[in-house]
């Protein structure tokens, strides 16, 4: 381990979101034109209630294309949700356990990447640090994935912006599945081509992302390509990966029109999804959209639900986010945590070839699920903490135990890492006024260590021990005691 490392590797543009308080808007109106593939009226997978759903949004969707409509004035109609400030200070003495899930989202860093490139700061809500630090490779070390998933790293080092205080770092590292022993996979591509897509950064972008995937596919996966507008359809049934051509071409068919039926695709996309399981296989639908569903079933609840319900039949979710003016991130985050997947924002073919081809394994392969951290800190040396960023991942104490509380998951190869800021005791960058009763004796006496983590997965499979012991003074990183859950 090195004191300093991560803070020589956390790069400007993480310090700046992390920064970043002011609200801006991007103009970009939106078109709505056409879409018709092939009903759900006729799928075999479909229920009744489903075609009912989709038979009532497509007939509204229709008799509003019928309706001549002024064009609309440019309108910033992008949705993040709101983060409640995690930057309270907390008392060891009241509080001495800080709970979390993990999370490998690194759509916020690509976004806030967006509005920098344009001259602007980004909102607020849209800057969750945990995802623009999570968004680099820290090197840390692999584990041995015969006998475990992870290895955990600790380290201590200044704070920068708080001469006064400390940086605990905590990394874990998912091992690395090797590429020609993926598991094959039945991937649906589910494709947004409503009116809202119109646009270069958006189905044009779209469609040479998913080139850069198809190329990594073999003969054992299989492809399937859903689209939705104003009604759903399906461009191509579960196809063998090796047949590239075929898949490509059913790509480059595709147009943008219409308004955005999102919910009759995503229960097609299912469907199609059940059609081509693979037992003991990758069995996963792929939705990219800019998350503007705007006629259907838009009560959001009810999609967190069939998500849900989808989960835990072996069919997870990941959430591609393009485009910017009617963006809606909050949307997309929220539907990739349900689906036990994970969530990117492609603004550049580069980002697209990192998620879907260098980190294609940690995209697809899970190595563990719900993941919860929790560190118990030790009052004997630390006064007070704050957990930076995962404001949308705090768990309750009791949580950690409690196997029915869902948590984020870990791909092949993912990396994970926390940062807390730490004011230790007796120096002056505490923030709270002292308790009346202080350490007790058996605290006290433990005084080579400076918190105690777990790490919890559903397999409830431990990690290694691991206590380093040095001068306080040198600040090493001698303080964690690390156990198995």
């Amino acid at each position: 381990m090195y004191t300093h490392n991560l803070i020589c590797k956390l790069p400007t543009l993480v310090l700046c979101g992390l920064l970043a308080a002011c609200t801006t808007a991007v103009d970009n109106p939106t078109t709505q034109e056409r879409l018709s593939e092939r009903s759900l009226e006729t799928h075999p997978h479909i229920s009744k209630k489903d075609r009912e759903e989709s038979r009532s949004g497509t007939e509204k969707d229709a008799r509003l294309m019928r309706i001549p409509h002024a064009p609309s004035a440019s309108v910033d109609r992008e949705r993040y949700g709101k983060i409640v400030n995690n930057g309270v200070i907390k008392s060891v003495g009241q509080v001495p356990v800080s709970t979390f899930g993990i999370d490998v989202d690194t759509g916020a860093y690509a976004l806030v990447r967006r509005f920098l490139n344009q001259g602007q700061l980004p909102p607020k809500d849209a800057v969750r640090a945990e995802e623009l630090i999570n968004y680099f490779n820290y090197d840390y070390p692999q584990p041995d994935g015969s006998t475990q998933p992870f290895s955990v790293t600790t380290e201590v080092g200044p704070t920068p912006w708080n001469a006064q205080s400390h940086l605990v770092h905590v990394g874990i590292q998912g091992y690395e599945a090797v590429k020609k022993h993926r598991p094959a996979s039945n991937l649906v591509f589910l494709i947004d081509v409503s009116g809202s897509m119109n646009g270069q950064d958006k189905l044009p972008l779209l469609k040479s992302a998913f080139k850069l995937l198809v190329k990594q596919m073999n003969g054992n996966d299989r492809i399937s390509l859903v689209v939705y507008a104003g009604a759903s359809g399906v461009v191509l049934e579960p196809t063998p990966g090796d047949q590239q051509a075929k898949i490509v071409a059913a790509l480059e068919r595709l147009t943008a029109g219409g308004s955005t039926h999102g919910s009759a695709g995503i229960h097609l996309a299912y469907a199609m999804a059940e059609q081509g399981r693979i037992d003991r296989g990758i069995n996963r639908v792929i939705l990219a959209t800019d998350g503007d569903f705007n006629v259907g079933t838009v009560d959001h609840q009810r999609l967190m639900e069939l998500i849900e319900a989808k989960r835990k039949q072996g069919i997870s979710l990941t959430t591609l986010g393009f485009g910017q003016g009617n963006y809606n991130d909050h949307l997309m985050e929220q539907l990739a945590d349900k689906g036990n997947g994970n969530y990117a924002y492609i603004d550049t073919v580069n980002e697209a070839q990192k998620v879907l081809v260098e980190e294609l394994n940690a995209t697809l392969q899970m190595i563990a699920k719900d993941v919860k951290i929790q560190i118990e800190w030790n009052p004997a040396m630390v006064a007070e903490y704050r957990l930076i960023g995962y404001e949308n991942r705090l768990l309750a104490q009791e949580d950690f135990n409690n196997d029915k509380v869902d948590a984020g998951d870990i791909g092949a190869g993912h990396t994970v890492t926390a940062l807390y800021e730490i004011s230790l005791v007796g120096e002056p960058g505490q923030r709270l006024g002292g308790l009346r009763y202080g350490v007790s004796k058996s605290t006290a006496a433990v005084r080579d260590e400076i918190a105690h983590l777990r790490l919890r997965y559903n397999s409830s499979f431990g990690v290694q021990v691991l206590c380093h012991a040095d001068d306080r003074r040198h600040l090493q990183p001698r303080w964690f005691k690390i156990s198995p859950a």
